[in-house]
């Protein structure tokens, strides 16, 4: 196993650092995966690399995947229009501030808008 040695200022590094490309286009043909272990060992050696090979699915997608996918594309598309969106653009900043501090509230303009688009979605799909 090799063992990593990172330079200053570089505590960690986790998450794929590079991943395979689509069909056609010119990248790696593996996936180089790092994970940085914080648990607590008698081992100081806490960080790992993994190359892991491009995986073709197998199987067809069921109707629970295809849904989720559908409704991502929708509110997506939905959230973008929205905060493009001139007549309503005032009333939602107004809307996420109110909320921002409150338990439960979202931190950012984006993720409130994915909120409320997610929720008007599933009402009108529930």
């Amino acid at each position: 196993m090799a063992n990593v040695t990172w330079s200053a200022g570089i505590d960690s590094v986790s998450g794929a650092l590079s991943k395979p490309g689509k069909n056609g286009q010119h990248s790696c043909a593996k996936m180089l995966l790092a994970t940085h272990r914080t648990a607590p060992t008698e081992s100081s050696e806490c960080n790992r690399l993994y190359l892991r090979k491009k995986v073709k699915r197998t199987s067809v997608l069921s109707q629970d995947e295809i849904a989720a996918r559908l409704r991502f594309s929708a509110v997506s598309t939905a959230v973008t229009t929205r905060s493009k969106d001139l007549t309503k653009i005032a009333a939602d900043r107004a809307a996420f501030l109110e909320q921002k501090d409150q338990a439960g509230g979202r931190k950012t303009m984006k993720s409130y808008l994915w909120k409320v688009e997610g929720q008007a979605y599933d009402q009108q799909h529930g």
